[in-house]
């Protein structure tokens, strides 16, 4: 068997890791938004650490297109050019969504797999 898996350049799992999350995200960029779920708090001793200034985002539940505005919104007026997802599927599908939006710009729904703009 023989395949290629494109993917971000790094991908790190495994209990403790996220002790390596300051070198990490050193000389990446010049701002970062932290994505959380809904108690940030759980990460405040972290995010403290982080080696940049960071704007958080949190979420509650399946981000929405207009929850994927609103954090990219936040991200740009922050000048986020780094996002760290931290939690559950629905904050890593949030980070996703921002990062490619930051990096790609549009809509959400440019991206989506509907008929133009979501339309019918």
């Amino acid at each position: 068997m023989s395949f290629e898996f494109a993917t971000s350049p790094q991908v790190i799992v495994g209990a403790g890791r996220a002790a390596e999350l300051p070198e990490l995200l050193s000389g990446l960029g010049s701002r970062v938004l932290v994505c959380t779920g809904s108690s940030p708090q759980r990460y405040a001793g972290l995010i403290g650490e982080l080696p940049l200034p960071s704007t958080v985002f949190s979420v509650r539940g399946e981000p929405t297109v207009d929850l994927v505005r609103t954090a990219t919104a936040s991200a740009r007026e922050a000048g986020a050019d780094v996002v760290l997802a931290i939690g559950g599927g629905s904050v890593i599908d949030l980070g996703k969504a921002v990062a490619a939006l930051l990096g790609n710009g549009g809509d959400p729904l440019d991206y989506l797999e509907v008929v133009g703009g979501g339309r019918p």
